[in-house]
């Protein structure tokens, strides 16, 4: 029988101390099981202890994150990625963290993970969970999702809930409840607590709470420095600054870049660092 108090966790992206206050929380409010919707590695200095210790509890079930994925097309070289990326000293932050998660045995874990879960419970609406959306994991689902996107997607659940923007959201369309979870490690709406989604089941109907948990996140950025993860470059100084600052650095920075023809170094990072932060 499916739980009836659920904690939706998701973009944990390998900070330990996050992950923690977030799975003390839930157990203080009573949650049953705890579905991880994607994205526990990469970005942050932790991956191999947070993906360790979720794979230690038994109340815990995954889904597949597009880091999680991630890691282990970098680790193969898949022709999946673009051939650049891996001679590109900006990519030394996924290449670090593939390494120490293919060092303790856990980087082909995320392998048997689904895209997609569906929770069932007798006289309420299906719910549909995902990191993106059911469709694309990168794809993001929000209350600004177009009501033909939602319906679509959907498929006749009453519950869509994903993850992977970084920022909680609830809105109705058409019927469907859309709920993201925001972020338990890397949080990017300017509220530095780890966030997560708290679904109860009711007789009237699913009950969603939007939670932020605050965590001394001291002991995260002081890690990117001891565990090596800093001194491989920009693309871990900007993952630092955005557990620093709780926003959204490393896509503006990507596009702006982009769109300048810029290449992706320090000089160019501190510049655009410069014009965002101050």
């Amino acid at each position: 029988m499916l739980p009836v108090r659920l904690a939706v966790i998701a973009d944990i992206h390998g900070n330990a101390d996050a992950l923690r206050a977030v799975l003390a929380d839930a157990r203080v409010q009573g949650a049953e099981h705890v579905l991880v919707n994607g994205d526990v590695v990469n970005r942050g200095p932790d991956s191999v202890e947070a993906l360790a210790l979720l794979l230690s509890r038994g109340d815990v079930t995954f889904i597949l994150g597009n880091h999680d994925d991630l890691v282990r097309l970098w680790q193969g070289r898949s022709e999946t990625l673009p051939g650049e990326w891996f001679t590109d000293p900006f990519w030394g932050a996924t290449d670090w963290t593939a390494t120490e998660l293919d060092r303790a045995g856990l980087l082909h874990v995320p392998a048997g993970w689904p895209l997609t879960r569906t929770l069932e419970v007798p006289g309420l609406p299906t719910v549909l969970v995902a990191h993106g959306t059911p469709a694309d994991y990168r794809e993001s689902l929000s209350e600004r999702t177009d009501p033909q996107r939602v319906a679509d997607l959907a498929g006749g659940a009453g519950v869509l809930v994903g993850s992977h923007i970084h920022r909680p959201a609830q809105a109705e369309r058409g019927g469907v409840l859309i709920l993201n979870t925001g972020a338990v490690g890397t949080p990017m709406d300017g509220d530095p607590r780890a966030g997560y989604l708290l679904l109860t089941a009711a007789p009237g109907g699913w009950l969603p709470e939007l939670r932020r948990v605050p965590y001394d996140r001291t002991g995260v950025l002081r890690r990117f420095g001891t565990s090596g993860l800093l001194a491989t470059g920009v693309s871990a100084e900007i993952f630092h600054d955005e557990v620093l600052t709780a926003r959204s650095l490393y896509t503006p920075y990507w596009v702006w870049t982009e769109q300048g023809s810029l290449p992706r170094n320090a000089a160019t990072w501190a510049a655009f660092r410069q014009r965002v932060l101050g």
